[in-house]
């Protein structure tokens, strides 16, 4: 991807947290690559090079930061230019693509060769699949050697490292010191951390609408799952066989929320915590988004009103998906109730602890869905999209583009167009838009002109419309 060098250089010199993560600063005197918002003296500009991703700076030989921590930076932003299947590969990434397989296997999940692939993750990141990964699982390392005290055999199996010798190696040659002496040389490694206990801090690109995804979130909750609070928001989750619970809560003055996650597994950690910046769309590039919307006028009131309003996520993607067959043709408040009581009757309880862990798709494959309410028809729509899920053939990886899920999601009974639009635009697709909805049917057709982005045009057209009643 072609960076703009003035743009770049206006963003360094500024120290603009807004381009936090959009690209990174390496320099040569000192061999070392920092975030935009790097505290330390700026360099002379004939020693700057911009690379368009942390994992283009190492593969050019740079090493991370120390001080700015560039493995604490938002991360690539979801946009990368025009390509979203680089944004797919990522989200696969994201959840250990490659830990377990290569990039040809990779490239098959998302229906092309891997020559392609690799020449995309090239000309949009500057980097390959593998070197990109290989930084991820570096850059979350890093931070579990901050900001736990997790022993270092459990920080390279939660990073991915196949071995604590290669995980050792590679440290030794990015950092030049091995794990050891980083938290050594980090007064924060004495934080005193409770077992299966961890605490992050992720970051987001400025401004950053908490209230308004609080607000979205709230009515949503499914009773015994999920608590919501306009201070926090609270769920249960299981993982590879182990029950946990995180609570994100913003941290004051500081562009980053704060994920408290209880898990007895570390080794799932890197993917829990990518999941929870999906659910909070923290790769999200605000101001990209704001400058290609507000050039309709009936979207630029609302922009200047909530600057930063992020499209909510999901941890998981049947769950959202049998959320909003619970949603058709009924209210809000009636989908929530609805969800609870499936909770209730299908759902497992916390081990140890209170709450619900939402029922998975082999239960409800096989599910008297009746004895909560359900008309026959919702009933059978559950069922068969349980089925499908549990029989593998309907996943919700990411993998498929909007018009191929679409087409694949809407082959269920009861699942239409406008359902399989909500579901891809709560997983995290930018692009996806509900336009069988009541509020945004007017707007429909001029939908094409906000392409990459239409899903945000439907959070900010629903939030003004949100507004709007409250007014009257």
């Amino acid at each position: 991807m072609e960076l703009d060098t003035q743009v770049c250089e206006r963003a360094r010199l500024a120290r603009d947290p807004r381009f936090d993560g959009r690209f990174f600063i390496a320099v040569t005197s000192t061999g070392i690559y920092c975030r935009p918002v790097c505290p330390a003296p700026s360099p002379k500009p004939e020693n700057v090079r911009y690379y368009p991703s942390a994992a283009a700076a190492a593969e050019a030989g740079f090493r991370p930061c120390l001080r700015c921590r560039p493995e604490a930076s938002p991360g690539t932003p979801a946009w990368l230019g025009a390509s979203a299947t680089v944004s797919r590969a990522l989200k696969l990434i994201g959840e250990s693509a490659l830990d377990n397989s290569g990039v040809e296997t990779l490239a098959e999940r998302l229906g092309m060769g891997s020559r392609h692939l690799r020449r995309l993750f090239l000309r949009y990141l500057g980097a390959t699949p593998v070197a990109v990964a290989q930084t991820r699982r570096v850059h979350f390392a890093k931070n579990l050697i901050d900001e736990t005290n997790l022993p270092m055999t459990q920080v390279a199996m939660a990073a991915g490292f196949g071995s604590i010798r290669r995980f050792n190696a590679t440290f030794q040659k990015l950092y030049g010191r091995t794990p050891s002496e980083l938290r050594k040389a980090d007064a924060k490694a004495s934080n005193g951390h409770q077992a299966g206990h961890y605490v992050f801090r992720l970051g987001y690109r400025p401004p950053y609408d908490w209230i308004s995804l609080i607000e979205f979130l709230s009515p949503r909750a499914t009773p015994g799952v999920e608590v919501v609070t306009p201070e926090e928001y609270r769920r249960t989750i299981f993982m590879e066989g182990h029950a946990g619970e995180f609570t994100v809560q913003p941290v004051p003055g500081k562009h980053s929320l704060e994920l408290h996650i209880r898990y007895p597994n570390p080794a799932a950690l890197f993917r829990v915590v990518e999941r929870v910046r999906r659910i909070f769309d923290l790769g999200a590039d605000p101001a990209e988004v704001s400058g290609h919307l507000g050039t309709d006028r009936r979207l630029k009131q609302v922009l200047k009103a909530c600057p930063g309003l992020r499209v909510p996520g999901c941890w998981d993607g049947f769950e959202i998906a049998v959320r909003a067959v619970l949603g058709q043709q009924v209210s809000v408040k009636g989908a929530t109730t609805l969800a609870g009581r499936l909770a209730l009757q299908f759902g497992a309880p916390m081990p140890g602890g209170e709450g619900l862990l939402f029922p998975t798709a082999e239960t409800l494959a096989d599910a008297d869905l009746s004895s909560i309410g359900l008309t026959k028809q919702r009933a059978r729509t559950i069922r068969e999209l349980a089925i499908a899920v549990a029989g593998g053939s309907l996943k919700f990886d990411g993998s498929l583009d909007l018009e191929t899920f679409e087409h694949k999601i809407t082959e269920l009974p009861g699942i239409g167009p406008w359902t399989a639009q909500y579901i891809a635009m709560r997983m995290g697709e930018p692009d996806a838009f509900p336009s069988g909805d009541l509020y945004l049917r007017e707007i429909a057709r001029d939908a094409e002109a906000w392409r990459p982005w239409r899903a945000y045009a439907a959070m900010y057209w629903w939030k003004n419309n949100h507004r709007q009643g409250a007014e009257k």
